[in-house]
């Protein structure tokens, strides 16, 4: 999975790293289709707003897979490190349920034909 990182900021390389290391076991989920995936991140800090200073990091994963829908999670947090860990977690969840969606079309698919097949 090609991963392009993208911040407002100068970006440590302890948060380079912690960032690669929370999306790489995302390369799992993705299965086959991870060599031509691309992760595109954007972490910004949401200074100005009164209402932002709890929350001052934002992290952004938007994964696009070619002929695939694409996965897109945004989130606020206090820290850096915390703000991805959110937004890796909404990815993983959203990638778990188009994953289970596609099996449970093929299996309803399969019941279809197998009925059709017996009557």
């Amino acid at each position: 999975m090609d991963i392009r990182v993208k911040a407002d900021f100068k970006l440590t390389a302890d948060t380079s790293d912690y960032l690669e290391a929370r999306l790489r076991p995302l390369e799992r989920h993705l299965g086959e289709k991870a060599d031509n995936a691309r992760c595109e991140v954007e972490i910004t800090r949401a200074a100005g707003d009164k209402k932002s200073s709890d929350h001052m990091w934002r992290a952004e994963v938007h994964i696009i897979v070619p002929g695939e829908k694409s996965i897109f999670a945004q989130n606020h947090a206090s820290s850096v490190n915390a703000a991805i860990d959110d937004v890796k977690e909404e990815v993983e969840r959203q990638i778990r349920k188009v994953k289970k969606t596609g099996h449970t079309v093929q299996k309803k698919m399969g019941t279809k034909v197998k009925r059709m097949l017996r009557g």
